[in-house]
């Protein structure tokens, strides 16, 4: 069976080009008649039919049904943690390598200078660098050199928490977004904000006091001198003016919004299915639904050495051979790393993803539950829900409330439904049939009005609801840990030299990431017309 790298990296490479497809051939409501973008009556609109590609640094990855923890042919330690099950993963988007050190200094570098008197930002965004540290083992040069030396530039970043990971995914979003509205020229470019790129010459004034927030922005908040772009779309809302709308040459223009489907989805940890799912690429062994070949590996064969006869014999993987062997002998470095290695060694897997076992283990947003194969939803796997609402500082005008970095408060959401307009204002007791006496709503199937004593979680046992699955083998860890299905887990505000993460983002639209060659319905269009 042929590698698909290429045949997915092609595709990726043209929703990279363009994010738009389909274009919309109806120009009317089929429900009213009422005409769409008319700005006479009423001026609803309707944009082209678009499929968002991927964000920089993102690889799509086609979804289906596979059998999670299916590769876990031997339990060795005899967990039974990760029990076969059917499930089905959506398609989405997940980082073509770990997130590397060059990566994360260019997040520190951001924060310190957008807020170069807040120290307390700056620190808690540092990786623990102090995890190299070993009784009886010399590391302290890591400790010195591993995240900022040029050396360990493309390494993966490591000392990271769960937290500091999901609080860089939420950072890598919004300057994702900001970058494409600058360029876009919804908002103003680099280079006028920073007067012009002539020297000596000012920085132009603007309103905002706080960095570009997407969920901000998205509310109409990021507004206002040397906000707004040139080339800002027309509102065709005839209370536009009215409102206090920015006006452009041709009339009232507004910032871009959801439905035009410029702005990516927000960047995350990937769920422990989703990463399993992508680990193991068993797209490269499908035909017509039908798996020639399982995997105990993110490549075909049972074995961790190459079978192709000019590399025969090489480690396919970053990881520890045996007691005291982490690298081969000298002469002939087998994996060619002691410790971690770039993060693009290796031979990728099938979706053209490098390192999905060995070099670091990665963080994945779930929950750890021993028993998570008992309770859960087949589509879409995940154990950690917590839903939020974002916080309001004026209600009738929907205004966010932010913090002191401008982004928006949220709190734990009231409700697992919608709630009634009276409920919200505060005339009615806001108390679900899904939560009790009012606490934050939680879809926990095995913490679902659950009235043990949480405070004995972390006493009495070493799984609480901070514990976060992590996985694929490191460079320190034997062949058996590079198995997609074996799970540990580690409390999200500890960290480890053992383990770093790669970001995720949801696929919107179609699943389907590949059309061509394969099999399609015709879409058969009536000429008929009717008076």
């Amino acid at each position: 069976m042929k590698r698909i790298t290429i045949y997915f990296s092609a595709a990726l490479f043209l929703l990279g080009i363009s994010t738009s497809c389909n274009k919309s051939t109806s120009k009317s409501s089929s429900k009213t008649g009422m005409a769409y973008n008319n700005k006479y009556n009423g001026g609803f609109e309707v944009n082209n039919k678009v499929k968002g590609g991927p964000g920089p640094g993102l690889i799509a990855i086609e979804g289906g049904t596979f059998v999670m923890g299916g590769s876990l042919n031997q339990d060795l330690g005899y967990e039974f943690d990760n029990v076969k099950r059917r499930v089905t993963v959506a398609s989405f988007y997940i980082d073509e390598t770990e997130v590397a050190n060059v990566d994360w200094l260019e997040y520190l570098h951001w924060i310190k200078r957008t807020y170069p008197n807040d120290a307390e930002y700056y620190y808690n965004a540092l990786p623990d660098t102090l995890v190299w540290r070993q009784p009886l083992s010399y590391n302290e040069p890591y400790v010195n050199n591993y995240l900022r030396h040029p050396a360990f530039r493309d390494y993966p970043v490591v000392g990271i928490t769960w937290e500091q990971a999901n609080e860089y995914c939420v950072w890598r979003t919004d300057r994702v977004n900001e970058e494409i509205l600058r360029k876009s020229g919804y908002l103003v470019d680099y280079k006028t904000l920073a007067g012009g790129g002539k020297a000596g010459a000012p920085a132009i004034a603007t309103t905002s006091k706080e960095p570009f927030n997407t969920d901000i922005y998205l509310n109409g908040q990021f507004r206002g001198e040397g906000i707004d772009g040139k080339k800002m779309k027309k509102d065709l809302n005839p209370n536009a003016v009215a409102s206090g709308a920015t006006t452009g040459k041709s009339g009232p223009v507004r910032p871009v919004r959801v439905e035009d489907g410029v702005l990516k989805q927000p960047y995350r940890l990937p769920t422990e299915a989703e990463w399993e799912y992508a680990a193991l690429a068993l797209a490269g062994n499908t035909e017509f639904e039908n798996i020639a070949d399982g995997r105990i590996y993110p490549w075909n064969g049972l074995g961790v050495r190459s079978p192709k006869k000019r590399t025969q014999g090489m480690i396919l993987a970053n990881f520890k051979r045996g007691e005291g062997d982490n690298m081969g002998t000298g002469g002939y470095l087998n994996d060619k790393a002691d410790i971690t290695g770039p993060v693009r060694n290796y031979i990728p897997n099938d979706f053209g993803l490098y390192n999905m076992a060995g070099n670091v283990n990665e963080w994945t947003a779930d929950v750890y539950r021993k028993l998570s194969f008992e309770d859960f939803s087949d589509f879409n796997s995940f154990r950690g829900n917590e839903f939020v609402n974002k916080q309001l500082s004026n209600r009738e005008k929907g205004i966010y409330a932010k913090d002191k970095y401008g982004r928006p408060i949220k709190d734990p959401a009231k409700s697992g439904k919608k709630q009634k307009w009276s409920e919200i204002q505060g005339n009615v007791a806001a108390v679900d049939s899904s939560s009790l006496a009012g606490k934050p709503y939680k879809s926990d199937f095995r913490g679902y009005l659950d009235t043990v004593n949480t405070s004995l979680y972390g006493t009495t046992t070493l799984v609480n609801d901070r514990s976060r699955v992590y996985k694929g083998g490191s460079w320190n860890d034997r062949a058996y840990w590079l198995n997609p299905a074996t799970r540990r887990f580690m409390q999200q505000d500890e960290t480890s030299a053992e383990i770093g993460f790669r970001s995720a983002m949801t696929l919107v639209g179609a699943p389907e990431i590949i059309s061509k060659g394969k099999p399609q319905f015709t879409k058969f269009k009536s000429k008929a017309k009717s008076n």
